[in-house]
């Protein structure tokens, strides 16, 4: 049929792509059906709409004519996103064009075995991919709130939701208000204070003494080191309301409760599990016979820890401040049983804005947390990387 007829060669790959390339096609039409009111709608149009154009790319064009094809299909992509939701489904249209025009070959002509070894079966290569979209739909599903909270916090109106002004990429739809009163906010800037006071001396407290426990159960000769091991780290455990009940009725006899001492404590007791963990992990190669040897040349067991066990474990001190710190900075829990209105901190004043007042500015306040996190925990894996190769390990 004018050099259209499909070969049985060409028939078998098709008759597996055109499915998985509709599937794809019906799971994103979910979402733009159940925005328009049908989500079964969307499936069918979807699936159908990916299925007429993969045959088109991979039949009628063909692979000599991919380049064209799949700038065709992405404005194909942009121009019914601007359609059917105009500035929005325009940024829609070029991410979902980038990807389905990349996706339709990819599947079309097979590479998705370009990188796998070729004695794989068809199952194996299935499961292959279908835990990493299994993997990818966890990811997502952990990294949406996260997504959801920060453009909010940009909103001109005192609402927790989009209005139509935002969703329409309308500028009088963002502001930086909810920002601005958390910075000129008094009682905000005093829970910032207090976190800022609380949590860098539990820290300090968590690393000190978690990196002297660690150091002390790593070695064989101590009694009883797996049990005093499972004591140290029940906090990570435990659930942290019993936890919190637990230290407010201990610090009430022992006149700690609602002082600021008795805070950072509680905080360096939620810390000094992260520090340990991470500290013996950095213990398990490091070379004994160094400690050794200082001591065999006249060092004192101080200087010998200073001068050569802690820049070869560092790292992994680093890292386990670093848990200790976000453990502390976030948590809201035990500060709310073992603290007092003097100790009120960030999370606990938006804990505090949630129930008696909803304020937006805990979004502000939650994008600003979140941000921190990140790079903490940026810093962190760079840490790891870092005491990986110092141990002569590959960091994958």
């Amino acid at each position: 049929m004018n050099g259209f007829t499909l070969t049985p060669v060409e028939t078998k790959p098709l008759s597996f792509a055109l499915p998985v390339i509709g599937a794809a096609g019906g799971f994103a039409g979910l979402f733009v059906g159940t925005a328009h009111g049908s989500g079964a709608m969307g499936i069918a149009i979807g699936a159908v709409a990916l299925i007429l154009l993969a045959y088109l790319a991979l039949v009628v064009f063909g692979l000599g004519q991919e380049k064209v094809t799949r700038w065709g299909i992405f404005a194909l992509f942009v121009i019914t996103g601007f359609l059917l939701a105009a500035l929005p489904g325009i940024v829609l249209g070029v991410l979902s064009g980038l990807f389905f025009s990349w996706f339709i070959f990819w599947i079309g002509e097979g590479r998705y075995r370009a990188n796998l070894a070729p004695y794989l079966t068809s199952g194996q290569v299935l499961w292959h991919y279908t835990f990493r979209v299994i993997c990818g739909a966890i990811f997502v599903f952990l990294i949406t709130p996260i997504l959801v909270v920060m453009p909010l916090s940009f909103n001109a109106q005192n609402f927790f939701t989009f209005t139509p002004e935002m969703l329409r990429f309308d500028p009088a739809g963002y502001s930086l208000k909810h920002y601005q009163d958390f910075f000129t906010s008094s009682g905000w800037q005093q829970a910032l204070r207090n976190s800022l006071a609380i949590a860098p001396v539990a820290t300090l407290l968590s690393v000190s003494f978690g990196t002297l426990a660690a150091i002390g159960l790593s070695s064989e000769h101590v009694p009883f080191r797996r049990a005093i091991m499972a004591i140290l780290i029940s906090p990570m455990i435990v659930p942290l309301i019993i936890s919190a009940a637990g230290m407010y009725f201990f610090y009430s006899r022992i006149g700690l409760q609602g002082t600021y001492f008795g805070v950072v404590l509680a905080h360096a007791a939620l810390g000094i599990p992260f520090v340990i963990i991470t500290v013996t992990a950095t213990l398990v190669g490091f070379d004994r016979s160094l400690t050794r040897a200082a001591a065999n040349m006249g060092a004192d067991p101080v200087t010998t820890f200073f001068r050569v066990q802690m820049p070869l474990i560092l790292p992994g001190v680093i890292s386990g401040g670093l848990f200790a710190f976000i453990t502390s900075f976030d948590e809201v829990v035990v500060v709310l049983f073992v603290g007092s209105a003097n100790q009120q901190t960030l999370p606990w004043r938006m804990f505090t804005g949630l129930r008696e007042q909803i304020s937006p500015t805990i979004l502000a306040v939650a994008t600003i947390l979140v941000v921190i996190s990140i790079a903490l925990l940026t810093t962190l894996e760079y840490l790891r990387r870092r005491s990986e190769r110092l141990r002569g390990m590959s960091p994958g």
